[in-house]
């Protein structure tokens, strides 16, 4: 072994190590979403607050019923809206797929009519749901982090909401 694989090791292991403990997870090609049931992530309903984006960030999420819990989502900088989302998590083929769709301030919709942003379950865990590209991690019962992969030309970053039950 050369002493510059003695220094090129350890960053790699690193480098694995963080990887394997991302935030943010995705179905590796061919996997299928794991069984799952809405009652499994009740711990996500609740009215959240937060700051992102260098605005100020509010979700609220609805209990369970019917198979699925829906939120509205809203930003807001200086007093003034700059966009707003409706989400659902759904029962689909004995899982769970969180759903979104955008929304200008003035409501016109950023997908096209018939179009939504679909996020498919890849795991469960005690008070951590990773769906691809979003993940929901109950830190405490009145703090919620929500991780975000957000792509901007063709560059990828993950963005932390970090929420406290409004009470």
């Amino acid at each position: 072994m050369k002493i510059s694989d003695l220094f090129i090791l350890p960053l790699l292991l690193l480098h694995l190590s963080l990887s394997a403990d991302s935030n943010i997870k995705y179905l590796a090609d061919g996997k299928i979403s794991p069984k799952a049931k809405i009652e499994q992530v009740s711990w996500i309903a609740g009215h959240w607050k937060g700051e992102a984006f260098g605005g100020q960030t509010e979700e609220i999420w609805s209990k369970p019923s019917a198979g699925s819990m829906m939120c509205v989502f809203k930003l807001f900088k200086d007093n003034q809206v700059n966009f707003y989302e409706i989400e659902i998590i759904r029962e689909v083929n004995n899982s769970l797929v969180l759903e979104l769709k955008h929304f200008s301030k003035e409501l016109k919709g950023w997908e096209e009519k018939n179009e939504k942003v679909s996020f498919p379950l890849v795991k469960l865990g005690k008070n951590v749901a990773y769906f691809e590209g979003m993940t929901f991690k109950k830190i405490s019962d009145d703090v919620l982090h929500v991780f975000v992969d957000i792509e901007d030309q063709g560059k990828h970053s993950e963005v932390l909401f970090e929420y406290e039950r409004d009470k």
